[in-house]
Order: structure tokens, then C-alpha cells, then sequence
């Protein structure tokens, strides 16, 4: 039977890696011959022993996309395992008992439930008692089965996860450092959690079963063992694991402990469960957790290093956080030389001061932290004023936990937002600055204002030295601003972050004010109520942002660093003047839902994220959906087109 399974998981990685050569790639790498009599195969597999896995090339499963994940209760709340490091303690819980030592997956806990063969629901864990559900992201999972033998209720746990290859692979693709995800578990969590599951599928999520927990009239012969093995009769892939009892226990954890070199998959530990199940059932639970099972988690690793300094990082709240900085040492396979202290009262706590020896691990294998402060010098020099901004700064208590503020309220390091939208697509669209690079750079002095952002290669070294860079991403980042000088003068209002002032409203107001910028900067408020679409509110406000001196330089400097090419008035085709558009769903013949609305905007129109009395048409591929959008406009009569319908409008007014 395992073979027989081996070989459909064989099959369908080989399929599919042909199937991707041809449709992607334009290459073949079987013959359609080859690759028919394998597909042949596959499906006598699949028929023969009833199960059909979700990247089977013998199925479709269509994606979809939700506009959220609705909660669901677990019938039962799914507890903690109580903890521990010791091997003396899991032979304690062993006694006489024999148990099931397995890996203890670091990804999603997923409950599945099928029905009649079928997969019926999945659902987070969430909180334990209330989770979302994923039904429709489980189904794109690459070796969760869609249909197994068994046709009564099964319900089952397991761990969703994916593989460091995997991992290093998506991450890879993301140029921009702090876009990069942190750890594979993360990275499982969102890819479970989208909303689209076509991008779950580009994930290559895996899931692993680990605990069965109802299928009624099969006989388990009451061992947790027998369990694993039906359910690998049913097609799933379960968790690696070994039957131990208290004299074997000390060598099976010496035994993972050596593989987890070698595991593709991450794990943060082992998990002892009672293979007597009628015995765990009868031990009950504690108020957190269960009585027949325990977690093992190994001794973090620590070494010996001497702290250079403290580094006082200013973030978007106006908390000044401390940053230890130590001599480099290897931790857990990585070298690192940083780790967060958080507030002041943990570096009193440790007596922290320059020159001390201090003790670092990385707690969870994961985030590095110091244990321990071996020469306890003493904290001084606390900064007095802000290493951003020069404001003065300020010690607080906050839930009886000092922390270091900084008073300014103008401060750089508080304009994340601004900065932020500064860069965005529909501004300047400057890729590789997220909000966690700006707020590294605006901490290190390197930008006061957005004109700043122009002259970063002052930094050049600076940056490349920084964790996350080198010189292909500087040298990338530099470029993309450079590109970023080529812009529009609507895109270069709307970035400056005016109140109430969308790129719509933008070209709205320069085309009326001919895109002339000392037009723009001196527009009053009755020029303004005079455009269409541009209310009170609208004008005072931007009205309001240029009559301020500071605001009024800024972007008269903007317009010195970019170029702005001469838009030609064009008044033949206004189409969609004093309309508005709402556009959703997914589309086909437009790149994104953008480039409509560019299209209906170049026309005179104004589109609006949701609808209302005044909204003129919805474009909705999907018309007939029952969407809230769709049952808004039905409600108020308003005229719900397709993407090809749109378009058909389009053409008949050329």
C-alpha cells in the first residue's frame, strides 16, 4: 500500500513538472506518449485505491477568490501541550506506558473534516476555540487528498507547512529586503490565509496529519499507531514518527535531534503522544492542557560575546527602542550580531552597559535574545534627545515598564504613512521601499523630507552595509528612483499625502487647472468649487496645504527632481464626465483593476471603492454574483456591466 501511494505522489510531481515545462516554459521534456501512459497510470491509481490528491493533473480545481474568511468554533477546544526540555521528564510521563514520538511541525494547525469521501471543511486553529475557514485553500494543497475511500464522517488535525526549499525559492523572487518573509511558518500562515487561492497554490503548501479525532465504526485495535497507519491508507501524508517507551526515549530524541539537520520541513520540537488511546482519553486535561501528550523542545543554544553598544532605533509610535549590538557569533546554523532589549526597564533588569559579557540564544531558534548578563556594568547614557529628529525625548511608565519616547510630534520616524504613500504605486511607485526599509533609513538620518529620497547614494555605503543589503539591492533601489523621476503631476499631488486628495481628485484638479503647478500651488477655494466633482471640503483642505510656507517649498524642491511631461488637453472624449464607476472582482482583458480606472478617469469619470446613490455603474465580471457590491446596486437600481460589456461601451465611443 505505502508503495503504491509513493509512487502516485511520484507520478503526480512528474506530471506536473511536464505539464509546467510545456504551458511555461515552451519545452518539452517527455513525449506525449511518455507522458499520456503515465497519466493513465496515475488515474488506475487513483481509482484504485480511491483517493485523488489536489495537485492531481487529473483534476481541475478552479480557483476563487473571497472577499473574507468566516469564522468558525471548534467543537471542541484545542488545547496547548504542556512543555519541557528535560529527556528526564518524558521518561516521567512514560512510566510503563509505549507512546508515539513524532516531530512537532512549526506551520498552521489545520482540522479537516470529510464527508461521504469527500472534503467537507477545513479550519484553522486560530485561539483554539474559534478559527477560519480555509475550505477553499485546503483544496489547492499539494498533497492533501480531495477524496479518500472512507465515505463516513472523518475528522483529523494536522500541520500545514512549507519546506525551506520551497521558502528560500518564493523569497528569493522578492528584491525589496524587508518584504522578504521572515520564516518559512510565517510565510505558511499567510499563503493559508489568502483570500485568493490561486496564490496558496503558487505556495506549494503541504499538510501533514498528526492526530485523528473522529471516524466512527473503524477499528483502531486502540492504538494511536494503527490510526497513523489508516489514515496513510487514506491518502494522507502523517507526520514521521516512532513507536518508544521510556528505555528507547533518550535514543529516538538523539535520533531527531541529529535528522532536523537534514528535514526540509521546520520543526521547533517533538511531540510524545500515549499510543493506549482508551488510557489518554481516560487521563482527561488539565485547564490548559491535554493529559496524554507532551512537548519536547530542545536547550536553546547559547554563546558567549561582549556587547559594542546600545543603538537607539526611533519607530512610527514614537517609541525610541534599544538595540544590542555584540560581537558576531554563530547561533543556530546563522551568524548574528543584533538582538532587541525592548524597553529600558529589561536593560536594568540585565544591567546592561557597553563592554559587558553577555549570554545570547535565539529564542524559538528564531529571534535572537539575550539570556543573560554575566558582568553587569550598569545602563547609562540614555539618550535625552531623539537620534531622528534632535527632539527631546522623554521616560515613560507604561503597565509598570519604562520606555523611552520621543516628544516631537513632527518627528520623521512618527511619517512612516507618509513616506509610505510618498513611494506607492499610484504615487511615485518607487519598488524596494517598504515601510520597515523607510523606517530603517529615516532612523539612520538618511531622509528628513521626500526630497531626500533622491539623493540616498549619498549613503551608498552606508546601505550596503546594512543587514538584508549588498550591492545588487542598492544598486536596484538606486535605479528604481531614478525611474522614479519620470512622473506625472496628478501622481506628484496625490503623493504629497493632502487631506481627502486621491489620484483621482488630483487629475481632476490639475486638468482643470491646465497642469500648470503655480496654478496648482495658488489655486483658491472658489476656483476649486468651480471643478466638478471637487466639493468644499476638498478645496479648503487643499487650499489649506499650500498656504503653509513649509508645504509650498517642499514641493517646489519636488518639482526641481523630477520630470513631468507636458500633458496634451484633451477634450474630444469626456465620455464618462460627471459619472461614477465602482470596479471589483477579478478581471481578464485589463492587466488589474487599476488600468480601468484609468481608463474611466482619462474619460472624465471618477471611480469609488463602494457603492452608493451616486454611483453611476458597477463593473463586476461576475454579474451575477451575491456579492454585497451587486446586492447594493440591485437595491438601488444601478446597472451592473461585465469587463466585455464595458469595453463594447468603449469601443462604440471611438
Amino acid at each position: 500500500m505505502m508503495d503504491t501511494q509513493k509512487r502516485m505522489y511520484e507520478l503526480v510531481e512528474i506530471l506536473n513538472r511536464a505539464r509546467y515545462a510545456y504551458e511555461q516554459e515552451n519545452k518539452e521534456i517527455m513525449s506525449n506518449y511518455e507522458y499520456d501512459k503515465l497519466y493513465d497510470e496515475l488515474q488506475q491509481l487513483e481509482q484504485n485505491l480511491g483517493v485523488t490528491l489536489a495537485a492531481s493533473p487529473t483534476i481541475n480545481v478552479g480557483y476563487e477568490v473571497l472577499s473574507e474568511l468566516p469564522k468558525e468554533r471548534h467543537e471542541k477546544p484545542m488545547l496547548s501541550l504542556d512543555k519541557t526540555k528535560k529527556v528526564a521528564d518524558l521518561k516521567d510521563f512514560l512510566q510503563d506506558q509505549k507512546a508515539v514520538i513524532s516531530w512537532k511541525l512549526d506551520g498552521l494547525t489545520i482540522v479537516l473534516t470529510y464527508r461521504e469521501g469527500r472534503l467537507f471543511k477545513a479550519v484553522t486553529r486560530g485561539n483554539g476555540e474559534v478559527g477560519e475557514v480555509i475550505t477553499n485553500n485546503a483544496k489547492v494543497f499539494k498533497n492533501l487528498p480531495l477524496q479518500i475511500p472512507y465515505k463516513g464522517e472523518l475528522i483529523l488535525r494536522g500541520e500545514a507547512v512549507i519546506g525551506y526549499s520551497d521558502f528560500e525559492k518564493i523569497n528569493a523572487q522578492i528584491e525589496d529586503v524587508d518584504a522578504k518573509y521572515k520564516n518559512p511558518r510565517n510565510l505558511c500562515s499567510g499563503s493559508v490565509r489568502q483570500l485568493n487561492n490561486e496564490i496558496t497554490a503558487k505556495r506549494n503548501v503541504k499538510f501533514f496529519a498528526f492526530n485523528l479525532v473522529k471516524a466512527e465504526e473503524v477499528e483502531f485495535e486502540n492504538s494511536r499507531l494503527k490510526q497513523f497507519e489508516w489514515l496513510r491508507d487514506q491518502g494522507f501524508e502523517v507526520v514521521e514518527h516512532h513507536e518508544v517507551s521510556k528505555d528507547t526515549v533518550e535514543k529516538e530524541v538523539a535520533w531527531f535531534e541529529k535528522t532536523i539537520i537534514h528535514n526540509d520541513f521546520p520543526s521547533d520540537g517533538l511531540v510524545l503522544a500515549y499510543d493506549d488511546l482508551a488510557y489518554g482519553t481516560s487521563l482527561g486535561t488539565t485547564a490548559k492542557f491535554p493529559r496524554d501528550s507532551f512537548a519536547f523542545k530542545w536547550a536553546d543554544e547559547r554563546k558567549d560575546t561582549t556587547l559594542l553598544s546600545i543603538e537607539w532605533s526611533p519607530s512610527r509610535t514614537g517609541l525610541i527602542n534599544p538595540v544590542a549590538v555584540f560581537e558576531p557569533v554563530e547561533l543556530e546554523g546563522t551568524t548574528v550580531s543584533r538582538a532587541s532589549v525592548h524597553n529600558i526597564s529589561i536593560m536594568e533588569e540585565l544591567e546592561l552597559g557597553e563592554g559587558d559579557k553577555i549570554q545570547v540564544y535565539k529564542a524559538n531558534m528564531i529571534i535572537p535574545q539575550i539570556a543573560e548578563n554575566l558582568t553587569r556594568s550598569g545602563v547609562r547614557n540614555i539618550p535625552t534627545e531623539c537620534p531622528v529628529c534632535g527632539g527631546k525625548t522623554k521616560i515613560a511608565m507604561e503597565n509598570g515598564t519604562k520606555t523611552l519616547y520621543c516628544t516631537n510630534k513632527n518627528c520623521q520616524a512618527k511619517q512612516i504613512k507618509s513616506f509610505a504613500l510618498f513611494v506607492s504605486r499610484d504615487a511615485l511607485n518607487i519598488e524596494g521601499l517598504s515601510e520597515a526599509t523607510l523606517e530603517k533609513f529615516i532612523a539612520k538620518g538618511f531622509m528628513k523630507d521626500f526630497v531626500d529620497i533622491f539623493h540616498l547614494h549619498k549613503y551608498e555605503a552606508e546601505i550596503k552595509s546594512m543587514e538584508g543589503f549588498g550591492t545588487k539591492s542598492y544598486d536596484n533601489l538606486i535605479q528604481r528612483i531614478e525611474q522614479a523621476r519620470n512622473t506625472t503631476l496628478p501622481k506628484l499631488i496625490y503623493s504629497l499625502g493632502i487631506a481627502n486628495i486621491g489620484l483621482s481628485n488630483a487629475k481632476v484638479i490639475c486638468r482643470a487647472l491646465h497642469n500648470d503647478p503655480k496654478k496648482i500651488m495658488d489655486a483658491t477655494v472658489e476656483q476649486l468649487n468651480e471643478i466638478s466633482g471637487i466639493g468644499d471640503v476638498i478645496a479648503k483642505t487643499f487650499v489649506d496645504y499650500f498656504s503653509e510656507d513649509s508645504n509650498r517649498e517642499l514641493f517646489e524642491n519636488l518639482l526641481k527632481e523630477v520630470t513631468l511631461p507636458k500633458e496634451e488637453e484633451d477634450h474630444s472624449n469626456q465620455m464618462f464626465a460627471n459619472m461614477n464607476f465602482v470596479v471589483t472582482g477579478s478581471v481578464q482583458h485589463f492587466a488589474n483593476r487599476n488600468e480601468i480606472k484609468e481608463v474611466i478617469e482619462e474619460r472624465g469619470g471618477k471611480v469609488t471603492g463602494s457603492v452608493t446613490s451616486k454611483t453611476s455603474y458597477l463593473i463586476n465580471n461576475d454579474v451575477n454574483s451575491t456579492s454585497s457590491k451587486n446586492k447594493k446596486a440591485r437595491e438601488l437600481g444601478i446597472p451592473i456591466l461585465s469587463e466585455e460589456e464595458f469595453i463594447e461601451w468603449l469601443q462604440e465611443n471611438i
